[in-house]
């Protein structure tokens, strides 16, 4: 898939290096079944710290004092309005757009306790790009499929059909505890197929590996990791 979409923006046109990063896990149905969790009844919020964004072509630290580094891909909500305690109805019209993104994780600090923040949070372990497709251009409540890459090697393969929480329904309910601004980002959840899942050590990232994350209808976010 081509790195570039003629409907889209620049990510860095809209994205602040203070915007907030808000994220939803086990928002995909086969994700929650594969890791052996119970489907959530409402979206599990967390957050990465604004360090942790950087974008398409970006190459990404795997500190050597932890492991266990996982891929994760996502569809990503770029809002456009400021929402706060709005609707679902009222969250569609808050979306300015949406781009691809990698929640990376490292599995074993985010397992130490019930907050996944360390896990999460490391310099450059939020990619998002290549570029924004506005709203009016990406239905996100029709079908699109969602492939992670390794190397060149299929990992995920899934569609965001499959997301438990659709992206207006995460918006509103988000938007009961977070102010959201224009140019917040929200990683809305990963389909199965992250290394985790394969319960070994030969899929966990290393450095050296690239990740390709792509979305029909958005394009393809590349990183390099050393």
């Amino acid at each position: 898939m081509e790195n570039t979409n003629p409907r889209g923006i620049q990510v860095t046109d809209l994205v602040r290096p203070d915007s907030k990063i808000v994220c939803v896990g086990l928002n995909y149905r086969s994700h929650a079944e594969h890791a052996g969790f119970a489907i959530p009844e409402t979206p599990t919020i967390f957050s990465k710290f604004t360090n942790a964004l950087t974008f398409d072509g970006a190459s990404v630290e795997l500190p050597p004092w932890e492991l266990s580094y996982d891929y994760e891909a996502e569809l990503v909500i770029v809002m456009g309005r400021t929402a706060w305690g709005v609707s679902e109805e009222e969250a569609k019209d808050c979306i300015f757009g949406y781009t691809c993104g990698n929640d990376l994780s490292c599995r074993a600090s985010q397992s130490r306790s019930g907050q996944w923040l360390i896990g999460k949070t490391m310099p450059g372990f939020a990619p998002v790009g290549p570029v924004i497709v506005p709203a009016d251009n990406f239905d996100a409540f029709r079908p699109h499929a969602i492939r992670s890459y390794v190397n060149g090697e299929l990992r995920q393969d899934g569609n965001i059909s499959d997301l438990i929480f659709n992206c207006a329904e995460i918006v509103s309910y988000a938007s009961r505890y977070v102010r959201l601004e224009p140019g917040d980002l929200i990683f809305t959840g990963t389909p199965s197929g992250t290394a985790m899942e394969y319960k070994d050590e030969l899929h966990w990232l290393k450095p050296g590996d690239t990740v390709e994350i792509e979305i029909e209808g958005i394009g393809t976010l590349k990183n390099f990791f050393c």
